[in-house]
């Protein structure tokens, strides 16, 4: 049966030469300790750190030994709760912290750098356990509390390095934090003593939610709560990707589908998605857009949008009451402007099942002339189903169709073409943010910045002796004062969409966030592609600016393929709201005749 090794750290007791004391530390990870104990019963190995015996040494050491004892399918916790600090980065340390800020852990005698922590956590991961880390301080969701509500910061002292050790790769474990890397964390009384808001927030959702929830959810239903207990803090989760552990329940166990999300939050019941995600904005148009509740019975669980915001929706429960305490995986239902067409030809059976199988993203029409904007053209006959542009060509191989079982497999490539053309030309209104971000692409090693050409693309071409380029992608913050939210989408000609250049990560003033953390980005063909003269690849590189962060999960797609697609996780469909984005079109390819591909 599977171990929970957890490793508890709680200080408030802080010599005065380290920082002030505080005082929900120790009740934090006594809380956390009961949680443990009556989710986990036996299986929980649990050991405390706590005040004078949580020195920087003895944290590391019970990471690397305790949390690294776990082994493949157990799970390593370490639940911090104490003061976080940060200082101005410097030198290569600026590659990977964009707010110009390096952050740490106060342990009870100075800091624990936030990398140096990562690097730790993962080498804790290399015996195959998954591995969490729960961190109630000021700044941590750079990965690593202000009393009524107090802060949890403590000013660096002088002597201390924040941005030793920096990890770099990919993280091996995931992060559940009580802030931003640029905000406070706080303290309160909460059922009649003091802990830290998020650690109350999280442990109620837990219990809430019962053991089967995920990470993603029960960030979600913890920050929705510390939001209605008046923190201003934003907790987050780190790495988010859709799938990985972000997915999984906190405690271990098998990952489970990405959702949107539907939550009460200080201001109603939201929807975890937005304006900058394509949903028409608020007013009359914005109420034709519906969200559907997943795990509720038919014709139950539909909240319909009132006011949609850059980042979320607020909406209203149709004919349900859902509670408060708990979070629901929501999917769209219905939208607010005109889904993409087509035209569906073959046997009469195989038309009427396409066409009922389609979701709300695309609609059947009778003919082309009926139709605008993004139009299909599907032919079922000889055992597949072809997806054609108006012009008569393949958007991708032929889909195997047999009978009705295959409609629905149909109409989820339709939606996911729909999806990730309308995210390809998704373009905001005007907004204050316009031009404070710039999107710059140089060769590696180079400082100047490639142009695009006489068509708008940059083009990116393979060597002599066929080695594929490599270019360094930086976003420069031009602002004075604004510190901003950027995400880079990268949009392949495969119909793939993903985040994985920049994430999603806030930009200081002045700052430059790096693609990569500053690593070459390798611009190679796909591996189904030969590299002969002539071949090409496209990708459009989608900057997304807004002032808070965004959900980046209705942002991808994977890669359409003959066999099928994933399923659809979210609309992309409109524009306006208050964000802005800057597209790129980039084209990589092998000299010789161009042979082009339409997308």
């Amino acid at each position: 049966m599977a171990t929970i090794k957890a490793l508890l750290v709680g200080i408030d007791d802080y010599p005065a030469d380290v920082a002030r004391p505080l005082g929900g530390c120790a009740n934090d990870i006594a809380e956390a300790g009961r949680l443990l104990a009556d989710l986990a019963g036996g299986r929980a190995d649990v050991r405390v750190l706590a005040d004078a015996g949580a020195t920087v040494a003895a944290v590391s050491d019970a990471v690397l030994e305790h949390l690294g004892s776990a082994g493949p399918g157990d799970t390593a916790l370490l639940w911090f709760s104490g003061h976080g600090t940060q200082e101005t980065a410097t030198g290569d340390d600026l590659l990977i912290e964009a707010t110009g800020r390096n952050q740490a852990l106060v342990c009870v005698d100075g800091p624990l750098p936030d990398k140096r922590l990562g690097a730790l956590l993962d080498r804790a991961a290399a015996g195959g356990a998954r591995v969490v880390a729960v961190l109630d301080c000021c700044h941590s969701g750079g990965a690593t509390r202000e009393t009524e509500l107090g802060v949890r910061y403590a000013p660096p002292r002088p002597g201390w390095d924040l941005g030793a050790e920096a990890a770099r790769g990919p993280a091996r474990h995931v992060l559940l934090a009580a802030s931003r890397l640029n905000e406070p964390s706080y303290e309160g009384w909460f059922d009649g003593r003091p802990h830290g808001a998020f650690t109350h927030a999280l442990v109620g959702a837990v219990r809430a939610a019962g053991p089967a929830a995920t990470c993603r959810e029960l960030l979600s239903a913890a920050a929705a709560r510390v939001q209605r207990a008046g923190s201003t803090q934003h907790p987050v989760l780190w790495p988010d990707l859709p799938g990985g552990a972000a997915d999984r329940p906190l405690l271990g166990g098998d990952v489970s589908g990405a959702h949107l999300l539907l939550r009460c939050g200080a201001d109603g019941w939201e929807v975890d998605c937005g304006a900058a995600h394509g949903l028409r904005e608020d007013g009359a148009e914005a109420g034709g857009t519906t969200f559907a509740a997943l795990d509720e019975g038919p014709g139950r669980g539909v909240v319909r949008a009132l006011e949609v915001s850059a980042a979320r929706t607020l909406v209203a429960p149709v004919d349900w009451e859902p509670d408060p305490q708990r979070v629901y995986p929501v999917a769209l239902s219905s939208v607010a402007l005109p889904p993409a067409s087509v035209t569906v030809d073959g046997p009469v059976d195989a038309v009427r099942d396409v066409r009922g199988a389609l979701g709300p993203l695309v609609r059947a029409v009778d003919g082309p002339e009926a139709a605008r904007g993004l139009h299909f053209r599907v032919r079922v006959g000889g055992g597949a189903a072809r997806v054609l542009r108006r012009d008569g060509t393949e958007f991708t191989g032929p889909l195997p169709y047999a009978g009705p079982a295959d409609a629905p497999r149909v109409a989820d490539c339709l939606a996911h073409l729909t999806r990730w053309h309308r995210l390809r030309d998704l373009a905001p209104r005007r907004s204050l943010l316009d031009g404070l971000v710039e999107l710059e692409i140089t060769r590696w090693g180079s400082e100047e910045p490639l142009r695009p050409d006489a068509s708008g693309d940059i083009v990116c071409a393979y060597g002599d002796d066929l080695r594929a380029p490599w270019v360094s992608i930086r976003l420069h913050n031009r602002s004075r004062d604004r510190t901003l939210w950027c995400v880079l989408l990268d949009l392949a000609d495969d119909y793939s969409a993903n985040t994985v250049l920049y994430p999603g990560h806030f930009i200081g003033p002045g700052h430059t966030g790096h693609a990569l953390d500053g690593d070459p980005v390798h611009l190679s063909l796909p591996v189904s592609r030969p590299v002969v003269p002539g071949a090409e690849a496209r990708d459009w590189l989608k900057l997304v600016v807004a002032d808070r962060e965004l959900s980046t999960l209705p942002f991808q797609l994977p890669a359409l393929g003959a066999a099928g697609v994933g399923r659809v996780l979210g609309p992309v469909l409109g524009t306006s709201g208050r964000w802005t984005a800057v597209t790129v079109p980039l084209r990589t390819l092998v000299p010789g005749p161009v042979t082009g591909r339409g997308v």
